[in-house]
């Protein structure tokens, strides 16, 4: 069988030559095949539809086929030694109840040894209905009445224990709101559903205040933050959620685009756009070849002054009316990376962990690639041929055997190790093998050079950017659970909630805790950007920029 044929024994080159050619052509036969396979069935399955009937169910096998398992976690994880921890100390007591025993049932020689303690957990969720009698008093000559006013936390229909439990459920537990009713209907309270959804987004400006104090604080607390982004949906309409987060802190923001300039609105928390011509931006321009001719056009515009968005419009209009749409966004683009790096008002990032889509390009000074995102690239080559399997097998060994001299080199890092790694990179990726695709997928990877080993000169940055994406697995997770906001009220409270969770789980708050010290107006715990503050002066997360 051609598959099975083992080249290591053909003596002929020309013949050799000729066979490496006919396996990659059966390869690329049969990834077409496999793409017209799946095409077939998918129109196959929309007739269906159209027809009134059903498409071809889809059963999850226990274990996904190769084709479809692009996790690198087997051949990445590092196993580490369990630890089983006693909870008993973190337990907060919050009553202590001392039980007797009947002594007329002991022997007449029993001695009493003292107590023993045995801690029991429980929970009690009841109604608090609470009826409040108001003073009232009316002044004849003010002609106005004065009114008691309501207990600190108490507005409307419902207290505190409510409003905070629901946002809680909601946001924190990613419960739909129809569930969240069910279980306040039966323990007893009377709440409609469109007083539910309320609850959950209206009046919350006091948490959209603190969401962007942790934005900013977590912006300032390192010059490297992860970013991706994953769909969502409001009113129905597609738009993108934005994931921004480093160690400390997640913020989350929901837009209508994604590409450069919506990168720059969500690094500057959504701040009215600004462009600047200067010399960074000319810069970008010719990296980009846009022509001569256009750039000395451009120098018509005013020189190091911010622009919004309508003014750039006209003036672009007047001295350049013949821009395509292409260089138009060049420009737009260009302008507004060298205003956001020289505004002051927002802190900036200096490094973005993500993935290659481009428009992460630009933004910041450098760019960190995540291995994980390149890996999942190989995961993805379903060779047929055997020789290439076990090709594509011994580069995966090998790639992520240096992923792990990668981590080694973080904890340790020094000159002479960097200078190993950086030859060790061109000695691996400078691999070749029968197996064209994956020569191929080699030589993309070695071209990322530079952005794959910014961890040799910041070792404090991760080597992937599973924060950002499991940030993103969140909403992904509230999506599938409560489709999506349906307003644009609704998704700035989705934002903010979501921010808040995640923020509080990473600096080690009770989400409960601290939705429910807000909504009851006590106010006892700090407030979450003084703990970024304090943690990021403690963590030292831009070690490596120090002085630079």
């Amino acid at each position: 069988m051609l598959n099975d044929l083992d080249l290591s024994g053909i003596q002929d080159e020309h013949a050799r030559a000729l066979l490496v050619r006919l396996l990659n052509l059966i390869e690329d036969l049969s990834a077409d095949l496999r793409a017209a396979q799946a095409e077939n069935q998918r129109l196959r399955d929309e007739i269906n539809r159209l027809k009134g009937e059903q498409g071809k169910p889809t059963v999850k096998p226990d274990t996904p086929p190769p084709s479809t398992d692009h996790s690198s976690e087997r051949e990445r994880h590092q196993p580490t030694e369990r630890v089983k921890r006693g909870k008993r100390a973190t337990i907060t007591i919050d009553r202590e109840q001392t039980l007797r025993i009947d002594r007329a049932t002991l022997p007449l020689d029993v001695e009493f040894k003292g107590y023993e303690d045995v801690v029991v957990q429980d929970l009690v969720i009841r109604t608090d209905n609470v009826c409040f009698h108001k003073e009232v008093f009316y002044s004849p000559t003010a002609g106005q009445s004065y009114r008691a006013p309501l207990p600190r936390g108490y507005s409307g229909e419902f207290g505190p224990g409510v409003k905070a439990l629901t946002l809680v459920l909601y946001f924190g537990c990613l419960m739909s709101e129809a569930k969240i009713r069910e279980l306040l209907v039966n323990v007893g309270l009377q709440i409609a559903e469109g007083t539910l959804s309320n609850l959950l987004i209206k009046d919350q400006d006091a948490f959209h205040a603190e969401k962007d104090a942790v934005y900013r604080a977590g912006l300032h607390s390192s010059p490297w933050q992860h970013i991706d982004d994953t769909s969502t949906r409001v009113n129905g309409q597609n738009q993108h959620c934005q994931v921004v987060c480093n160690p400390l802190y997640t913020a989350y923001q929901t837009t209508a685009a994604k590409d450069r300039l919506t990168i720059i609105d969500v690094l500057c928390n959504g701040q009215p756009r600004r462009f600047r011509l200067n010399a960074e931006a000319l810069g970008y321009l010719n990296q980009v070849q846009v022509s001569q001719l256009t750039r000395q056009r451009l120098m018509q515009l005013p020189w190091e002054q911010d622009l919004d968005e309508t003014a750039l419009a006209h003036l672009l209009t007047i001295h350049l009316p013949a821009l395509s749409d292409l260089q138009r966004k060049w420009i737009s683009d260009a302008l507004a990376v060298a205003a956001y790096h020289a505004q002051t008002e927002w802190p900036i990032v200096r490094l973005l962990i993500c993935d290659d889509a481009p428009q992460f390009t630009w933004v910041t000074a450098d760019l960190a690639l995540c291995w994980i995102h390149e890996g999942r690239h190989y995961k993805k080559l379903t060779p047929w041929v055997a020789t290439h399997r076990a090709a594509l097998d011994d580069f995966l060994t090998d790639f992520w055997d240096f992923y792990a001299e990668l981590l080694a080199y973080r904890d340790r890092p020094t000159p002479a190790e960097r200078v190993r790694l950086t030859a060790a990179f061109d000695s691996l990726f400078a691999t070749t093998t029968d197996y064209w695709a994956l020569n191929d997928r080699i030589a993309k990877t070695r071209a990322k050079k530079a952005a794959l080993l910014l961890v040799l000169s910041h070792p404090e940055i991760p080597l992937h950017n599973n924060p950002a994406e499991l940030g993103a697995r969140q909403r992904v997770r509230k999506r599938d659970v409560s489709f999506g906001p349906r307003t644009a009220e609704g998704a700035k409270a989705w934002d903010t909630f979501m921010s808040l969770a995640d923020t509080t789980r990473k600096l080690g708050v009770s989400f409960y805790h601290y939705i429910h010290d807000r909504v009851t107006g006590a106010n006892q715990l700090p407030a979450l950007a003084d703990i970024i503050d304090e943690r990021a002066h403690e963590l030292n997360l831009g070690a490596s920029w120090a002085g630079a």
